[in-house]
């Protein structure tokens, strides 16, 4: 009976978002040939800096996706997905910034006459982290940073913890629409400035840095680890996808979608629908922090500039060139934006000389995107997305 069950809702899910079959094929045919043209583990004609940009690209696509599901089929236009991910990324970078501090410092102290007690090796690790900011004692939320079992159990609570807390106070006093999306930016520009303090424990302004180089992985070449890490991004978007695609699908999705539409109807109907919004509001938050979990060690660095609420905007941005509504659509939106920005802003692109003025796109490419967003706006406002569902519906 399981494996009749399991069955029609594979075909189900297949049946209802046929994008499945095709994204995983194209995600894994994308991660093979990478990884065969990487230097680490390839012929190396795709450098190790390119790899890492793949593989945060990937990483940005996972948070699209998530954020397609909370606003393109729930009706919620959250412009604080991105401080999930950011928070996702300091949980993990906590770690990685603590151990391999402690390795550098243990090996350093190790070569005196007398081995250090554990006391002088925490009081050294923390000088030696937190002296940037003028002080020499680890606080509190550093206790259990030496863990890694337990930082990573903080990359799915702070975020889920934060969303969960957020979303119950504002989806039980009914605020929706443009006022639920500026308290969303609102605690999004509150956590960005708390952050910025020195006083937060996570070193000001100065952030996190040095996440490249992983624990107990230091002897292992970084175009290796960059494949590993490409790896992981893949394994993580697709498993997200899959499960977002089977969250869309069936009764559930449904209802979201008809939360879109018209929540006061679906209300009316008896359904919960503070529990539907707050269940994808969570759920969403707690994917877009494993993202970031993966994005920053690829980074190197975290810094609070990282949680401005612009980033958020450009999130909604990615979804809606891609196509919001449509999970497909949102890793269309995030990978082509992402990597244009990176040719862009990374030298790729040649500037251009018009005599009179010269245009160069380290300052211009946020103006390209803004016109990209409108024209996407008032000429196909179903986005990249759509205009493919367009064509296949001709065909």
């Amino acid at each position: 009976m399981s494996d009749t069950v399991l069955m029609h809702a594979r075909r189900r899910l297949l049946r209802e978002n046929p994008s499945v079959t095709w994204f995983m094929l194209a995600l894994g045919v994308f991660t093979l040939v990478i990884s065969v043209l990487s230097e680490g583990v390839g012929v190396g004609l795709v450098s190790t800096s390119m790899v890492k940009i793949l593989g945060m690209t990937l990483c940005l696509c996972l948070i699209a996706v998530a954020m397609d599901v909370v606003w393109g089929y729930c009706g919620i236009l959250s412009l604080g997905h991105f401080a999930f991910f950011g928070l996702g990324g300091y949980a993990i970078g906590m770690w990685l910034m603590y151990a391999r501090t402690e390795i550098v410092i243990s090996d350093s102290l190790a070569r005196g006459t007398i081995p250090p007690t554990e006391a002088e090796l925490s009081e050294a690790v923390a000088a030696q982290i937190f002296g940037v900011v003028g002080t020499s004692e680890l606080p509190l939320i550093w206790t259990f940073a030496g863990s890694l079992p337990f930082q990573l159990a903080m990359v799915v609570l702070v975020p889920g913890l934060l969303a969960l807390v957020f979303g119950w106070l504002a989806f039980r006093s009914r605020v929706t629409g443009v006022y639920l999306s500026i308290l969303t930016q609102a605690m999004t520009l509150a956590l960005a400035l708390y952050l910025f303090q020195n006083d937060t424990g996570l070193r000001g302004n100065n952030g996190l840095s040095g996440l490249q180089n992983i624990p107990g992985l230091l002897h292992v070449p970084q175009a290796v680890l960059s494949v590993w890490f490409l790896w992981a991004s893949a394994f993580a978007l697709g498993a997200g996808y899959l499960m977002f695609a089977w969250v869309v699908s069936g009764k559930f999705g449904s209802v979201i979608r008809a939360i879109r539409d018209n929540e006061a109807r679906v209300r009316f109907l008896g359904y919960n629908v503070e529990g539907y919004k707050l269940f994808v509001f969570t759920l969403t938050a707690i994917v877009s922090g494993i993202a970031g979990a993966l994005y920053y060690p690829q980074a190197g660095i975290i810094n609070p500039a990282e949680l401005a609420p612009i980033a958020s905007i450009y999130l909604a941005v990615w979804v809606a060139i891609g196509g919001r509504g449509r999970l497909y659509g949102a890793v269309i939106g995030a990978a082509g934006v992402s990597l244009l920005s990176s040719w862009l802003t990374g030298g790729g692109a040649p500037n251009i000389d018009l005599g009179f003025y010269r245009i160069l796109w380290t300052e211009w490419w946020q103006v390209l995107l803004g016109l990209g967003f409108v024209m996407v706006t008032l000429f196909a406002p179903k986005g990249i997305g759509g205009l493919f569902d367009y064509l296949v519906r001709k065909r």
